[in-house]
């Protein structure tokens, strides 16, 4: 048994990790020649006779500072991607770039938070064919129950609710295909010209939202064919030029459903509010743009989820 020292000593080994994995065993090399065997390390020689390791988990309901650490992680990875920095040079910062979201459609009016007013003021207080209010002037707080919840269940289209949500990863894959199309067309090239030429790079979040739907928030960066260790890339792509083609693509691409036990065909979109904003170092200067936003400001936003 580990005496109190030695648990101390193995929590800092595994970064105070909350729910620390205990194995056993041991990592040896053989000398493929003479099959000579020599062992590198045994947990046999800890201890307790085990190796602690951190589980990783990212959920802070299950082991907060593991998930903390992958936050930390998670910023560094996203920030140097987007400014530079632990081996990626800085004129990465040069390239095209943007952070888009990317959102489902309405499958029926739901109650929500607002930044200013009620959650649904109507002055003409409509109702729906099963009778109920349209409307709410509730200002809902974070932990209340309503949020999210349809006005009127009988309402809500669910099984659209649920079709979409299983097609949306079909759906983000064809967003990219057409995506690079879309680019290629502006630039005057074929796709396969295009791929030399450039190289679409991007990292992709997913956040539920309140009424049990994902939308998606992703940067997207235009790298020239050598990725960010290379110049940006020599075609004629500004970043207003991504973010329209990123717009354009959302509101063209779709995906067909199989077609349901009664007949239904669904047709899946991505929903009308899509959103791009700039990303460049110098948005902490420019306080008035709401389009601009700064790499340190994206790393943190998706070091959440």
């Amino acid at each position: 048994m580990l005496g109190e020292a030695g648990i101390d000593s193995a929590r800092r080994r595994v970064h105070d990790c909350e729910r620390p994995i205990r194995l056993r065993g041991a990592t040896k090399l053989v000398h493929p020649g003479t099959g000579e065997t020599r062992t590198l390390y045994a947990s046999a020689q800890e201890l307790d006779g085990t190796t602690w390791i951190p589980c990783g988990n990212r959920r802070a309901a299950a082991c907060e500072p593991c998930s903390r650490q992958y936050q930390g992680d998670a910023w560094q990875l996203v920030t140097t991607g987007l400014a530079g920095g632990k081996g990626i040079p800085a004129s990465v910062a040069e390239h095209p770039c943007t952070f888009a979201t990317l959102t489902a459609p309405s499958f029926g009016p739901v109650h929500g938070l607002r930044d200013k007013g009620p959650c649904r003021a109507r002055r003409d207080k409509p109702v729906c064919p099963h009778g109920r209010p349209l409307w709410c002037n509730a200002r809902h707080r974070d932990d209340d129950r309503w949020l999210g919840t349809p006005l009127c269940p009988d309402c809500y289209d669910y099984t659209g609710h649920v079709v979409w949500q299983w097609h949306a990863p079909e759906l983000w894959r064809r967003f990219n295909i057409t995506l690079q199309r879309t680019l290629a067309r502006h630039c005057g090239l074929t796709v396969t010209e295009f791929r030399h030429a450039a190289k679409i790079s991007y990292s992709k979040v997913v956040e539920f939202q309140a009424r049990g739907i994902i939308h998606i928030h992703v940067p997207v960066r235009l790298d020239g064919p050598a990725g960010p260790d290379g110049p940006a890339p020599s075609l004629p792509v500004t970043t207003r030029d991504l973010e329209h083609a990123i717009h354009d693509t959302a509101q063209r691409v779709y995906v067909d459903a199989a077609p349901l036990a009664d007949g239904t065909v669904y047709r899946l979109r991505w929903g009308s509010q899509v959103d791009t904003r700039t990303i460049t170092d110098t948005a902490d200067r420019d306080r008035r743009s709401t389009r601009t936003v700064h790499p340190e400001q994206v790393g943190s936003y998706l070091a959440k989820y």
